[in-house]
């Protein structure tokens, strides 16, 4: 219990450590950007001096050196546009083919004005010429470094938080599976004074139908007993046919229940073969039945149906009860999900974890609607 507590502690302090040194990183990547942009945007500012003394020259007619033309020609990645006072423009660090075109010039012209002030390049108080830059490939590609580092975050949230969930489901199962083990071995001691008590009754001349009965009943205490002790391991499927073990667990229960609720199954004349539990798949179907009687507390019709396909059959389990909203439709399946004011909400947990889990196949709610019922199906894949 310790070590769990240490040990859940030193997770939490290693993900906040994470966290806080990708925030740094996301900072420090923030406050180098911005230094970037200023460094950019002084040497932009010595280019047009640079331009402005090589105005000069041009004016003046004089040589004032090679440093200005140095300067200009040392701008080899920070795109530019320098708009002289006729309306000519010349540029730099720009493909000259879409230079070409005046439209793209003038659009690229307003995106550099969004991105840095223009700088005007002034001589005896006279506009020379206006200079628009831009971010240079580099920089354009560190503004996007930050946005990195937001999905790096978001998705090393999302691997915790699924990390988590999955360690926390594997807790859950491993207790349900502890709590059915328990269970079936709970139930082992009674049933086997149960089966030693019927023997006592048959000779004692009890009538014989009390003790066919009895013996149902005891034989259905062994069958659930193995299906509790089945869910905490992998259970051993074989080829079956689901017919006559759909027939069988309907039966059972349409003897055991009610004369208000009408029971229905159809299938076909044919077996249709699958890899089964039976024990298990008995149990779905009758979650599937006991559910659907409490949806109609009591009263309507069950009809099972079952559809063979070239790959697959499907067994439809339908009611007349009160339905299921749309929103639901997946929730019920969840541990814990019910309706009723008693009950833990784990049959049709169970349910699906028997369908797709143990037999690799699916189970959905078909359709539903409001005080008309509901048709849940399984989907099991044939064998040929």
């Amino acid at each position: 219990m310790i070590f769990t507590k240490y040990s859940n502690a030193l997770r939490w302090i290693i993900i906040a450590t994470s966290f806080i040194i990708v925030s740094l990183i996301l900072w420090n990547t923030y406050v180098f950007f911005q230094t970037f942009k200023e460094e950019e945007r002084a040497k932009m500012q010595n280019w047009s001096f640079a331009q402005k003394e090589l105005s000069k020259t041009s004016n003046l007619n004089a040589n004032i050196g090679e440093l200005p033309i140095e300067v200009v020609q040392s701008n080899k990645t920070t795109p530019a546009i320098s708009v002289n006072q006729n309306g000519s423009y010349d540029f730099i660090n720009i493909d000259k083919e879409k230079a070409k075109d005046s439209a793209y010039i003038k659009n690229l012209i307003i995106k550099f004005q969004s991105e840095y002030k223009p700088i005007d390049v002034i001589y005896n108080g006279e506009v020379l010429s206006t200079i628009y830059y831009g971010n240079s490939p580099l920089l354009n590609k560190l503004k996007y470094y930050p946005l990195a580092l937001l999905l790096i975050i978001f998705l090393f949230s999302a691997v915790v938080f699924f990390f988590y969930r999955s360690n926390k489901t594997a807790a859950q199962n491993k207790l349900w599976s502890g709590m059915a083990k328990e269970t079936a071995h709970q139930i082992g001691t009674p049933l086997s004074s149960l089966i030693g008590w019927t023997e006592i009754l048959k000779i004692e001349n009890i009538n014989p139908d009390y003790i066919t009965e009895i013996e149902k009943d005891v034989d259905r205490l062994k069958t659930i007993t193995e299906r509790f002790s089945k869910i905490g391991s992998l259970p051993t499927l074989s080829v079956t046919g689901i017919v006559k073990e759909s027939i069988d667990s309907f039966d059972y229960l349409k003897t055991r229940s009610s004369d208000l609720i009408d029971f229905e199954i159809i299938s076909p004349n044919d077996e249709i073969l699958v890899n089964l539990n039976t024990q298990l798949y008995s149990w779905t179907i009758e979650n599937l039945v006991k559910n659907a009687i409490d949806a109609m507390r009591g009263r309507g019709k069950v009809t099972v149906e079952i559809f063979q396909f070239e790959n697959n059959v499907k067994v439809n389990v339908t009611d007349t009860g009160k339905g299921i909203s749309k929103k639901n439709f997946n929730k019920i399946f969840e541990p814990g999900y019910t309706t009723k004011k008693r009950g833990w909400g784990l049959g049709l947990s169970l349910t699906k974890r028997i369908i797709e889990d143990f037999h690799n196949g699916k189970i959905k709610v078909l359709k539903s609607e409001k005080d008309k019922g509901t048709t849940i199906q399984i989907s099991l894949k044939r064998v040929n």
